[in-house]
């Protein structure tokens, strides 16, 4: 499965950080993660602090997959609304759900200095504004939700979003304190160095054609044939995972981003904001640590790449439209445009345990826009199943729920 258009901007901007060697021999393990992204290297970096000799795989190059396409917005906000969301499984498991994306902004902020990662890690503001007059309503009451469960928001006015961050065309909106950006390309680049330093094995362009399951520990046979015997795996391959899992779990989708030339004079007010409404698909945006906006959306629905490719062009033209809606004085030009594959799940949530189907794995496998903080609720859950302990997430997040 092709999951980016060719040109992400995080590849060019970082190009090859680090190189691994593909797998030559036959070897043994406590843990095997699969996927080299920003997901995997937060679960190897939880396993190598937990003590677990761990070996991590990749089936092209690390952060080749869906990390290089991310727009890396790091947001407490599920896709589905909070008031939504207690009436589908409870306020108490949609507020702790909340609460944990909240808290894992931070909890990434303390990885990356631990790591002493360069990816930009910048704390921000979210807004949240109507697209419309007819969101209004629903806008207010998702306010009020997440008011009531105690999380720091305001509701800003049509004037008062224009007055302080010069967006206009909105009705009003919610602006959060918790949020942040980083290069999620970068951070997990800079992650598995640090724990390769400390026994990590790491081996990209090995791709895994056969798993042997048992109760006490899985067998990998790669395409060349070598071995890779663990007691456990864990399975950090994001939409790849429906090429093994045969539920219909997750709708994957086509989204697109476009980010302009460097600009310093321009849109400062953006620097410390990211920003997404209520439109269907929603559009959204942010500053990047080099100085550029960044915008992305309109989503399609449909994986095809080539398809999805043919249409970068006319997706460019139709985001810049809307930026110059909303930042009318954008003096935007687009120096980079691509596109890729993301997951819709029918109320927002990961799938973050084990799987009946699979004995001895577990799977980390965060979608659509928060994937990232997702991960990093996974690292925490992945350690406790390990430790024969149950979060208190494991519900909510459970195959087959």
């Amino acid at each position: 499965m092709k999951l980016k258009s060719p040109e992400p901007f995080w590849l060019v901007k970082d190009g090859i950080k680090h190189s691994y060697p593909s797998l030559r021999e036959n070897i043994e393990a406590e843990i095997l993660i699969i996927g080299g992204g920003i997901t995997g290297s937060l679960l190897a970096h939880q396993m190598i602090k937990d003590g677990f000799k761990t070996v991590l795989v990749d089936r092209r190059e690390i952060g080749n997959g869906s990390t290089s396409a991310t727009t890396s917005m790091l947001q407490y906000e599920i896709d589905v609304p909070l008031y939504e969301l207690s009436e589908m499984i409870g306020k108490e498991g949609a507020e702790k759900s909340y609460w944990a994306c909240y808290d894992s902004i931070d909890d990434l902020q303390k990885i990356s200095k631990e790591v002493k990662s360069d990816c930009g890690f910048k704390k921000k503001q979210s807004l949240y504004f109507a697209a419309f007059k007819k969101d209004v309503d629903d806008l207010k009451k998702e306010f009020e939700a997440r008011k009531a469960a105690g999380f720091p928001v305001k509701w800003l006015s049509e004037e008062e979003i224009k007055k302080q961050f010069k967006i206009e065309n909105t009705f009003g909106g919610i602006l959060s304190e918790q949020g942040g950006s980083i290069d999620a390309f970068c951070l997990a680049h800079d992650i598995l160095n640090y724990n390769h330093k400390k026994g990590l094995q790491v081996f990209d362009k090995t791709d895994i054609i056969n798993f042997d399951y048992k109760k006490n520990g899985v067998t990998a046979t790669t395409d060349y044939g070598n071995i890779i015997k663990a007691k456990k795996v864990i399975f950090c391959n994001g939409f790849e995972s429906t090429e093994i899992i045969k539920d219909k779990f997750v709708n994957l989708l086509s989204t697109f981003a476009i980010v302009g030339e460097q600009n310093e004079k321009k849109h400062q007010e953006l620097n410390d904001l990211l920003v997404w409404n209520t439109a269907e698909p929603y559009i959204y945006m942010r500053t990047t640590d080099d100085n550029r906006v960044l915008i992305g959306g309109e989503d399609e629905e449909f994986v095809n790449a080539k398809k999805r490719d043919s249409l970068l062009h006319a997706k460019e033209q139709k985001l810049v439209k809307k930026l110059d809606k909303h930042l009318p004085n954008n003096d935007f030009r687009t120096d980079f445009v691509w596109a890729g594959t993301f997951g819709e799940t029918k109320d927002g949530l990961p799938y973050i345990g084990q799987h009946p189907d699979f004995p001895s794995a577990y799977f980390v496998l965060g979608f659509g826009g928060n994937g990232i903080t997702f991960s990093v609720i996974g690292m925490a859950m992945a350690s406790d199943f390990l430790k024969g302990k149950k979060h208190e997430l494991t519900e909510y997040f459970r195959f087959r729920r």
